[in-house]
């Protein structure tokens, strides 16, 4: 047999949680560095994250009715140019293709960074009539965007997301559609991330550029830093008037039509990572897991156990299922499976097939469990259900333990430099503040959450008469 090759220890997050990061995004194999650069390289580990979130994210979209479609991924300048502020928010990110071959292009082309330009010409042609309404579109595609600084899954020159696109005939149905989608975004997070989020309207400076309304939700990492996980935007009928989308309504008049955008990405794999994991690698919640239940055979090379292993495997195939038949150590194994995150390792072995039963070990907990084999399927579907709820339920009370409150301003500077997480305090509205408060702390606005609360009556920073909770935080 040749000799185990030891699992490489994984950096504490304690000591360093951002070479924690890379290392179990190494050494849990989901990606690796390409030749260009700022660009990575999925792995089948860590592809198989995303394709499980794309799955469960397309279905929850089709189940309010959205449609699958594919845009071209170039954009023309002219096109990219019709609405100011949308071509200013993205254009220090913009990669541009100049040339076709051996021929400079006549008119240069941007590789897309998002593709509200290419929705609004679509719709311009393809929405005549009120009957024509609502258009509530979705595509799963990957965007490129020059960031000056990368990180694996965070933040990438070019990334994998989905990004909805809808055109509705009044105000009113582009914004219940708006709420709805980070509705969507939201429980997905907390039902099958096992992830807690806030939900929330951005600042006008945090905003999407072009949009009259953000929306976000936002998720709070092991490391006390902010993630903005899923966003909803409200475009009202300013892309509309720009691009000449309009329509002829019941009344026979030309109106223009209120237009929404939503997204996520695969920014979510690095938001799993940093939420869940510990220093001995990944823990993913079952729903997500790619490998939901591993089997590993003790003494393997002992007459029956190997046939038993995969009898077991049979019995468990209504869960994602794999046997560990390499011939590594026992132990090696067990490492491995920890780093990959791997909900549910079932143990069996000579005397385990003796006395008809297994051993059954939680990878969040550690716990280990004997069960006998004629129980085994019920336990597991149990265990796996308990798993999803416990690591949901734990994630919420580190970041609920994480909110500090500030009511003046020598509490919020305190706040940021002495504790990590959420700081909740009051907000005049006006930019100068945000802009003071980064400034001074580098914290940023995350969100002002539905769900407001009057803290003082005035502003954290400025002392004049609050007009909003906000949530506060240094981020990612």
């Amino acid at each position: 047999m040749a000799a185990d090759k030891k699992v490489e220890a994984i950096t504490s997050m304690e000591e360093d949680f951002a070479q924690w990061y890379t290392d179990i995004v190494k050494k849990a194999e989901l990606m690796d560095y390409s030749s260009v650069k700022g660009c990575m390289i999925f792995k089948p580990a860590g592809y198989a994250l995303w394709e499980n979130m794309q799955q469960e994210l397309d279905r929850r979209f089709k189940e309010t009715g959205v449609q699958n479609v594919y845009m071209p991924m170039f954009i023309p300048e002219s096109l990219l140019e019709k609405e100011k502020d949308h071509v200013e928010g993205f254009a220090p990110e913009v990669a541009w293709v100049t040339q076709g071959g051996l021929q400079p292009l006549q008119e240069k082309m941007c590789v897309r960074p998002t593709s509200e330009t290419l929705f609004c010409d679509f719709y311009k042609n393809d929405i005549q009539s009120y009957r024509d309404l609502p258009k509530v579109y979705n595509q799963w595609c990957s965007v490129v965007r020059w960031e000056k600084e990368t990180r694996p899954f965070l933040r990438s020159r070019e990334f994998l997301w989905q990004e909805g696109h809808t055109a509705h005939a009044t105000a009113e149905e582009a914004e219940e559609r708006t709420l709805q989608m980070l509705d969507v975004y939201a429980d997905f997070c907390e039902e099958f991330l096992a992830i807690p989020v806030i939900k929330g309207k951005k600042t006008d400076k945090e905003k999407f550029a072009g949009a009259q309304a953000t929306y976000t939700i936002e998720a709070l990492m092991h490391d006390g830093k902010a993630l903005q996980s899923g966003t909803s935007h409200n475009f009202g009928d300013g892309f509309a008037k720009a691009f000449g989308i309009q329509y002829t309504d019941k009344d026979n008049k030309l109106k223009y039509v209120y237009q929404t955008s939503w997204g996520a990405t695969t920014r979510l794999i690095g938001a799993v990572i940093m939420v869940h994991g510990d220093d001995n690698g990944l823990v993913l919640p079952p729903k997500l897991a790619p490998v939901q239940v591993m089997i590993v055979p003790i003494m393997q090379k002992k007459e029956g156990v190997l046939d038993k292993a995969f009898e077991l495997k049979e019995a468990l195939l209504k869960f994602r299922v794999k046997v560990d038949d390499t011939d590594k150590s026992p132990g090696f194994k067990f490492a491995e499976q920890e780093m990959r995150g791997i909900p549910v390792r079932v143990e069996i072995g000579p005397k385990d097939i003796q006395a008809n039963q297994a051993v059954i070990v939680r990878r969040d907990t550690g716990e280990k469990i004997i069960v006998s084999l004629n129980e085994i399927v019920a336990k597991i579907t149990e265990l796996l259900q308990t798993i999803q709820t416990d690591m949901f339920e734990r994630a919420k009370e580190r970041r609920d333990s994480s909110i500090s409150t500030a009511v003046n301003y020598e509490e919020f500077q305190d706040a940021v430099k002495n504790r990590q997480g959420f700081i909740k305090a009051m907000w005049c509205g006006n930019q100068a503040c945000e802009d003071k408060i980064k400034e001074d702390t580098t914290a940023t606005s995350r969100c002002m959450p539905f769900e407001q609360e009057q803290l003082s009556e005035v502003c954290v920073c400025c002392g004049k008469a609050a007009k909003h909770m906000v949530y506060w935080g240094k981020a990612y």
